[in-house]
């Protein structure tokens, strides 16, 4: 027998169910923001995610699924989406149009890394990617529509916040954040003498706990921030504030990717065990300089489906639709005629198999349809068909014509 892959699960019954209500909310959220719908391929060169994602972050330097297409081309599954709705920017010059372009995705990424409850190797993102707007609104509007999105899905939160600066105060704080490194180097672990050299404030979002207790006394980012990152971080607060969103400050909130700067978010549950981001983003004004276009502000965010699925409020289903079945095999090309012309204004389903009417009231159940609808040999002669309403417990004879 074969299996699927590790890490890489099937979506059925109830998990579809809850999945496509995850899209339909987030998707409705999203477009009542006035943003639209955009996709981008599953493959793209592995130079895009190096040049955007950035090749100290574990996602490039562990985890892509990295390989030599026939054409002799160094391709890779998306690992992430933000990083192709840029390169779509840029390549339909959507960068030299000017305005403000605001766009929503959701679909398949791949990371090679340890499957675990809710991570997984083939996982699914729903993302929200602005592009042109340099004003803080558009920050605390990213975090609003994240709260709407959870709080319509019946989920629960802390939401954390950092600023990562600009090019104005970055550099002396990665000056004075690697000296402090440099100063624990021996005890510190390989990936995090790695990023000293490659993107330093990335030792801040290490996972171990030897490290971690060890940048507790570290410089904190929102100590070395230039005015204008620290004016605009003080009024993030206070929009959230007076929307009534609670936060809290996480001055090693510094995200996973490369790309981010100014304004960094996470939204965490408690009921996920450790691994406890459900969502998370910010801003990213220099990414689409760095993939060759004109420089452009841009802010987004990007949550993971399956680390949702479990804590997900389910609203009550009610019954819908159609059963249709056959009780005599005289009257099964009937049933599937009449099924076919009922699809035409309502969800209808029917059974091949004649079954006497207990089997068909359980059949109709088990769809959970709100109608069974049967016909035997009694209605085949009189051209009628017997109706049961399963909500109300009610149930009468029409005539085909009728029904």
């Amino acid at each position: 027998m074969i299996n699927s892959l590790r890490g890489m699960n099937d979506i059925l019954s109830e998990d579809y169910a809850r999945f496509t209500y995850f899209i339909n909310t987030a998707t409705d959220v999203a477009q009542k923001y006035g943003f639209h719908f955009i996709e981008t391929p599953l493959l793209e060169e592995t130079a895009l995610f190096k040049r955007s994602v950035g090749e100290s972050s574990d996602i490039v330097g562990k985890e892509m699924y990295q390989f030599t297409d026939k054409g002799e081309n160094d391709v890779c599954l998306r690992p992430e989406g933000t990083a192709g709705v840029v390169r779509a920017f840029i390549q339909k010059k959507l960068d030299k149009a000017g305005g403000n372009h605001r766009f929503f995705y959701h679909g398949a990424m791949f990371r090679y890394e340890r499957p675990q409850k809710g991570r997984l190797r083939q996982f699914h993102q729903f993302g929200v990617e602005s592009f042109g707007q340099d004003s803080v609104y558009e920050d605390a509007t990213m975090i609003m529509m994240t709260s709407d999105i959870l709080k319509r899905l019946g989920i629960g939160y802390r939401l954390q916040l950092n600023s990562l600066g600009d090019n104005n105060c970055m550099p002396d704080y990665k000056t004075n954040l690697i000296k402090f490194v440099e100063a624990c180097k021996d005890d510190i672990c390989e990936d995090c003498v790695r990023r000293l050299d490659t993107n330093p404030i990335r030792v801040l979002d290490c996972k171990n706990d030897k490290c971690q207790s060890l940048y507790e006394s570290a410089p904190k980012l929102l100590q070395n921030l230039c005015s204008t990152c620290n004016d605009d971080f003080e009024k993030l607060k206070k929009i959230l504030t007076e929307n009534g969103i609670d936060y809290e400050i996480d001055t090693n909130l510094v995200r996973g990717l490369d790309y981010y700067s100014k304004t960094a978010f996470e939204f965490v549950s408690d009921n996920i065990g450790s691994q406890s981001a459900i969502a998370g983003g910010g801003r990213y004004d220099r990414l689409v300089e760095f993939l060759d276009g004109r420089p452009t502000p841009a802010v987004g965010f990007a949550m993971g489906i399956e680390r949702l699925m479990e804590l997900i409020v389910m609203p009550e289903v009610s019954r819908d639709g159609y059963y249709i079945g056959a009780m005599d095999a005289e009257a099964v090309d009937l049933v599937v005629g009449l099924t076919h012309k009922k699809r035409a204004t309502d969800k209808a389903t029917c059974d091949f198999k004649t079954k006497n009417l207990q089997k068909h009231l359980k059949a109709a159940d088990k769809v959970n349809a709100k109608f069974c609808a049967v016909i035997g040999s009694n209605e085949l002669n009189n051209d009628t068909i017997w109706v049961k309403d399963l909500e109300n417990k009610t149930e009468e004879t029409i005539t085909l014509k009728d029904f």
